[in-house]
């Protein structure tokens, strides 16, 4: 299972983009020194640790969304760390791959953006994700599989996205890709 430890080594190592950012780093940081034994534990009611994933195509493209069956609102792909899940990285790459179907997928070395929002997940109560987001790249000629996880998964055209996409359009300006060129940082697998 990840730890907080492994998680405040990943978000150590992350140079934030912005003011923004970096101050919610430091709060998940903090968090993370408050709660050293369930931050990660979908359990932990005053909030928990998530792994998202925007997953590009291997042009740069298209972005893969999903509509979520509880958000009810297109979002990129991710959840809960679950116990095989060693780092933050691979709980978001396990989630992505199994979500989208598509295998093969490369992940970025470190986070692309953070964010914290309020959601009832799984245990049905009010709670927070703190959630980190990594760029992933699909292969050449992806084809998605939709999973019991989602109510429909498409590629989105990244200058063409269906409306009230959240944090999309803030992670796609991150990326460097709203404009569909493919660059090389951070692209490792």
């Amino acid at each position: 299972m990840v730890t907080p430890a492994a998680v405040a080594v990943e978000l150590g190592v992350w140079e934030p983009p912005d003011e923004a950012q970096r101050a919610l780093k430091y709060a998940l940081l903090a968090f993370l020194d408050a709660r050293p034994a369930d931050a990660c534990d979908r359990s932990c009611v005053p909030g928990h640790l998530t792994a998202s994933a925007l997953v590009l195509d291997a042009t740069g493209e298209h972005v893969l969304l999903t509509l979520h069956p509880r958000v009810g609102r297109w979002i990129q792909l991710g959840g809960h760390c679950e116990p095989g899940d060693a780092t933050l990285r691979a709980a978001a790459l396990r989630e992505a791959t199994e979500e989208s179907g598509i295998a093969g997928l490369e992940i970025g070395a470190e986070p692309l953006h953070v964010d914290v929002h309020p959601v009832t997940c799984s245990l049905g109560v009010p709670t927070r994700h703190l959630d980190v987001r990594y760029l992933v790249y699909a292969p050449s000629g992806a084809q998605p599989v939709i999973s019991d996880e989602s109510d429909d998964l498409r590629w989105w055209p990244v200058d063409a996205l269906p409306p009230d996409t959240d944090t999309v359009p803030t992670m796609l300006a991150l990326s460097g890709r709203p404009d569909g060129r493919r660059g090389a940082a951070h692209h490792t697998s």
